[in-house]
């Protein structure tokens, strides 16, 4: 077994899952399930999505035990930047979303929901632009066009000032791509890689082949704090610290990395936890003023067990964590 890998029963001893009422639908959800657990340096979060597999989810839960078993690096600033993130909501409704923050400056806009079209893209964005004639947008598309969709989209809705687009395409190549023809097109966008970076088994390929102007980095998928550093150093290219839907206690660990950070030039997109409407801290993470401070999470009992999870969800998650955590220590579990 691996030395820096605790035992599995250290794990299950204290292993809560639960069950997070969300205020929107976001990446399709409506209830966000969240694995925790409670190590020496305090609680840590294993939340990776259930349609990941367990090569990928087994990132996520190294990051949880350095939370858990480590700790966080010394912070260099004691709060952080925060953008607000509108899903893809009807533009009628978006002065209610963005209603849920305090005193942001910069807002991430989801576009290329499945289902919808450029046009209620373009509507949305004007709404937000309507809303916050002075504040930075940026658009999310989570991969959702292809390369021609992309550059007709972003020639759209350049015309609302956009700080720039967030994988607007699925894979390296079309970034690549579409960076190029927005460069050839005078359109000024530059693009972000999110999915591109957390989910590529070399997360420096987008860098190498000079496919962003900028990189997402989340602290789960990449596998904690410190590997999300190095990961930034090495590809040499700006970065934006993001969340996965996290509760308070995964945010306080991407509060960690933006602190840490030796330049922070972007909001971060850590201001998730508005959107939940339940959450396990009892101070939850939300921005004040259009920030989050750098400081430890209180997870509160009493809301561990109202927002638990059902039984057969619980037994699944325990489950996923039993395979990841055979994975991370060089076992093989018997099917």
């Amino acid at each position: 077994m691996s030395d820096d890998i605790p035992d599995l029963d250290d794990l299950l001893a204290t292993a809560r899952v639960v069950s997070l009422p969300m205020k929107v639908r976001f990446r399709g959800v409506l209830q966000r399930e969240i694995l925790l657990f409670r190590g020496p340096a305090g609680w840590a979060e294993f939340s990776p999505f259930p349609e990941y597999n367990d090569g990928e989810s087994a990132a996520w839960l190294r990051a949880a035990i350095e939370a858990g078993w480590q700790g966080f690096p010394a912070p260099l600033r004691d709060a952080v930047p925060v953008n607000a993130t509108v899903p893809a909501v009807p533009p009628a409704d978006v002065p209610a979303v963005l209603a849920r923050y305090d005193g942001t400056q910069t807002v991430k806009v989801k576009v290329a929901e499945r289902g919808q079209g450029v046009d209620e893209d373009v509507a949305r964005v004007a709404a937000v632009r309507a809303a916050l004639p002075q504040a930075q947008l940026r658009v999310d598309a989570n991969g959702g066009w292809d390369v021609p969709t992309a550059v007709a989209a972003l020639g759209r809705l350049a015309d609302y000032r956009l700080q720039y687009a967030e994988q607007p395409v699925p894979d390296i190549a079309g970034l690549r791509s579409v960076r190029l023809q927005l460069r050839r097109a005078g359109i000024d966008v530059p693009v972000a890689a999110d999915e591109s970076v957390r989910k590529e088994e070399d997360p420096l390929r987008v860098a190498r082949e000079d496919a962003a102007d900028l990189i997402v980095v989340k602290v789960q998928p990449l596998g904690g704090v410190r590997r999300a550093l190095r990961i930034v150093a090495e590809a040499g290219l700006p970065a934006v610290v993001s969340s996965a839907l996290d509760s308070s206690v995964g945010i306080r660990a991407g509060v960690a990395l933006a602190a840490a950070l030796p330049e922070l030039p972007y909001a971060c997109g850590l201001g998730t936890v508005s959107l939940m409407a339940g959450d396990v801290a009892a101070g939850p993470l939300v921005p004040a003023g259009g920030q989050l401070r750098v400081g430890d999470v209180a997870v509160d009992e009493d809301l561990l067990d109202r927002f638990a999870a059902a039984p057969e969800r619980r037994r699944w998650w325990l489950d996923r964590l039993r395979r990841c955590h055979a994975r991370l220590a060089g076992e093989t579990l018997e099917v």
